[in-house]
This record gives C-alpha cells, sequence and structure tokens, in this order.
C-alpha cells in the first residue's frame, strides 16, 4: 500500500503550487496523512491552519490519517534523536533549537514520515534540496526513507515561483475570482506530476470554468450564484460566478435609467404578462416574446423598460427571471 502524506505549514490559504501537490498525493496514494508542519512559529498565522482544511474540502481533497500538528509530537521527535545518540547539529543542520529546545523541521519531518509509515514523498522540487540530508537522517535513525518524487513548481510567467500576491496565485483568490472548485481541481488534475516548472494558465482555468457552469442543472447554478432559481438562464454563458452573479443583478436589480419607450408596446406586454403566475417557466418566456413580436412589438423598448439597458441576456430569460408583479411595475409608466 502507498501511503503518503501532504504536509503544508499553517501560514494561510494554500498557494497554488502547495494545492497541486495536495491534488497529486491524493491521487497517488492509497492512503493519505494530513500533517500540520507547524514548528516555526514565526511562520506560523493564526487561522492558517483552518484555511488549508477550509481550501482542502474546497477542492474536494480529502485525508485519511490527520490532522496531525507536528508541535504537538515534539517529545517523540526528540526522543527518536536521543535514542539514536544524534548530536544537535546534524551534516550541518541544526535539529533541535538552542533557546527553547524545540525540534526544528528536519527532525520532525523524518521522524513523523517513519512514525505514520510514509512509503512515498510527494512534493515540490523546491525541496529537491533535503532530499540527500532527510535520507541520511532517516538512516542514522535506523530506518530506510521513503521514496521521494519532486514534481515541478507552478511559476508566473518570468518563471519565478509565483507570490501569493499575484492573480489566481492562491485558492482562496481563485475561489474569490468565482472559479468554480471542479475547475480548479480539474486543471490541477491535469497538471498531474509535472517533471518542470509550469505556468500559471489562467486562460485554462477560465475555460474550465465555463465548462462547469454551463453543466451544472438551472437550480445548481442558481444556487452557486446566491440567485433565486427562476433566474438561471441569465447566468448562461457566464466564464465564472463573479460574471454570473453580475448578469443577475443587471437584471433583477431594478434599473435606475428606465425609460418609457413605444407604450403600446409596454401595454401589449403587460396584458400579456398579467394573466399567468407570479413566475413563469422558459417556455412561458418565450411564447410571451414571440407573440409580442409577432404583434410588431418593440422589444428592444421592453427590455429598456425591464433592465434599463438595450444589451444583455435573451429577452425571454430576463422575462423569466422576474416576478410577475416586478416585471409589470417596470413596464407600466
Amino acid at each position: 500500500m502507498k501511503k503518503v502524506r501532504f504536509a503544508p505549514s499553517p501560514t494561510g490559504t494554500l498557494h497554488i503550487g502547495n494545492a497541486l501537490s495536495a491534488v497529486a498525493n491524493r491521487r497517488f496514494g492509497d492512503s493519505l496523512l494530513l500533517r500540520i508542519d507547524d514548528t516555526d512559529p514565526a511562520r506560523n498565522v493564526p487561522g492558517g491552519e483552518e484555511r488549508i482544511v477550509e481550501d482542502l474540502r474546497w477542492l474536494g481533497v480529502d485525508w485519511d490519517e490527520g490532522p496531525v500538528r507536528q508541535s504537538e509530537r515534539a517529545d517523540r521527535h526528540l526522543e527518536a534523536a536521543r535514542a539514536a545518540g544524534l548530536p544537535q547539529r546534524f551534516e550541518g543542520v541544526m535539529l533541535w533549537r538552542d533557546d527553547d529546545g524545540s525540534p526544528t523541521f528536519h527532525l520532525a519531518s523524518v521522524v513523523d514520515d517513519w512514525d505514520f509509515g510514509i512509503t512515498h514523498v510527494i512534493r515540490g522540487s523546491d525541496h529537491r534540496a533535503n532530499e540527500e540530508l532527510h535520507a541520511a537522517l532517516h538512516r542514522a535513525l535506523g530506518h530506510e526513507p521513503p521514496e521521494v518524487i519532486h514534481h515541478g513548481l507552478v511559476v508566473g510567467p518570468d518563471g519565478k515561483k509565483l507570490s501569493k500576491r499575484a492573480e489566481g496565485a492562491t485558492v482562496a483568490s481563485l475561489r474569490d475570482a468565482g472559479y468554480p472548485a471542479e475547475a480548479v481541481r480539474a486543471y490541477l488534475d491535469e497538471l498531474g506530476l509535472p517533471r518542470h516548472d509550469v505556468q500559471l494558465d489562467l486562460t485554462r482555468i477560465r475555460s474550465l470554468s465555463v465548462d462547469v457552469l454551463a453543466s451544472l442543472p438551472d437550480e445548481e447554478l442558481a444556487a452557486r450564484a446566491g440567485v433565486p432559481a427562476a433566474a438561471a438562464p441569465l447566468l448562461r454563458g457566464a466564464h465564472d460566478l463573479v460574471e454570473a452573479r453580475g448578469l443577475a443583478a443587471g437584471v433583477l436589480e431594478a434599473p435606475s435609467n428606465r425609460r418609457l419607450l413605444d407604450p403600446p408596446t409596454l401595454e401589449r406586454f403587460v396584458e400579456l404578462r398579467a394573466p399567468l403566475p407570479e413566475t413563469i417557466g422558459r417556455d412561458d418566456a418565450r411564447s410571451l416574446v414571440r407573440e409580442l413580436k409577432a404583434v410588431g412589438g418593440n422589444l428592444r423598448a421592453l427590455r429598456v423598460a425591464l433592465t434599463g439597458a438595450e444589451r444583455g441576456p435573451e429577452l425571454w430569460a430576463v422575462v423569466a427571471a422576474l416576478p410577475r408583479d416586478e416585471a409589470l411595475r417596470r413596464a407600466l409608466p
């Protein structure tokens, strides 16, 4: 059985490169340990662990064991070092600190990998420099090291590792930008275990986002956008949920620049809409628009009256999204 671990530091929302490691470990391993590498208090931030857990759950990455916090296993780390007779400085690297005697990342990581039966370590190539040290430390503690697989980093257009401040560099920023979790997860699945560094491709994530949103049934799409189910047709074609909410708001929010054009068209619309239920489906809405067009109605005038704009979602979708009383209010002088 292949047992792997994902071991982020609690420094806040996941970097997209760390998310790649999480997805790669989940796909590769039969069993996944979630370990929180919090041995450096100076780097830990309040709520950092909670944000990591939230990001992983949003991405659909589950784990079989943990979270295990390294800071709670300090006694075990030091015990293992003492039992093996290790000096404080091993191959030039400190294993525990002078000030408080707490174990450093290197000792804690190696002891935990052994104690939890990790067979494979999958991580970014920025950790490659630790491979020989950790292998030597494993052997000094009396056991064989796990197999190590390094993957390329997610970098910016300049080929350098993305700053968390860069667009799309964190899971939270992608979520806030309105990309559905399925699109981000699909992108990371596509990257797999890249042998070399890869540039973050927001265009690809956006394309996957369009596909995901298009596949959602009306009720779920509307729920994710936070709008009534009747407004779902307004959202079709949106690239992300932020854009979808904007499309809905352009119709559902009362227009501030409504102009009354072509009163006969608006009067006929009122006559057609008034006897119908408070909410209508797409078939009734399409039928109403067709009938209005058949008698020479000015559909542009109706759109302006209902939304305040001359362009936007299909008119039948606008009619279906607006409750009857609100539609009549906007059409009437």
